[in-house]
């Protein structure tokens, strides 16, 4: 998109939704639905591309029952066949499988700590990290709190939620602000956490 404003460069990528850039990405969610939705979209990402899945956003929202961790956790073998054969989502029965398992552990977590978001958001102090990052290579790939993260679902039986794909998640929900300082998002996602 050409209209003067500087933005972080991955947004540059052929075929990119810039929009997702500019409006949705590193935004605080403390809601347990976005929490969920990125949950699924990000642990689908797992060894892909971001633009590989948010291209099958939509595809994703209506295989798994608009995000809607009640109903995914309800989900049998014959919704796995079933997801198996949707052109819409990466069809790989280990992912699939493992989303609806997390779906159930993300229940459970919600259940003991009186909502997803709290439980995670605890990671960093329930306030987003605002990073100054300068450049794309000063970005981390993961932090300390992604790694704790990780490794404290893992044990709970969450499947492809590496510290990696956690940090992602990071960044997309807000927990931490990695636009560049050059990027006109990063002023306006600080000044909506103050």
């Amino acid at each position: 998109m050409n209209d003067g404003r500087i933005r972080c460069p991955w947004t540059l990528a052929p075929g990119y939704a810039t929009r997702y850039h500019d409006v949705e990405w590193g935004v605080p969610r403390f809601d347990d639905a976005g929490q969920f939705e990125f949950l699924v979209l990000e642990s689908a990402q797992a060894g892909l591309s971001w633009l590989t899945i948010l291209n099958r956003r939509e595809g994703y929202r209506r295989c798994f029952a608009n995000f809607e961790p009640e109903k995914v956790a309800r989900f049998t073998e014959n919704d796995v066949q079933r997801l198996l054969a949707d052109p819409g989502i990466i069809r790989n029965r280990k992912k699939i499988e493992s989303t609806i398992k997390n779906a159930r552990l993300f229940l459970e977590l919600a259940s003991k700590h009186g909502s997803f978001s709290k439980y995670i958001w605890s990671f960093v102090d329930g306030r987003p990290v605002k990073n100054t990052w300068k450049k794309t290579e000063d970005v981390p790939v993961f932090t300390p709190a992604a790694e704790k993260m990780a490794k404290d679902m893992k044990k709970m039986g969450f499947g492809f939620l590496g510290p990696t794909v956690l940090y992602a998640h990071m960044q997309a929900t807000g927990m931490v602000n990695d636009h560049l300082v050059s990027c006109f998002r990063h002023a306006e996602v600080n000044a909506l956490t103050l």
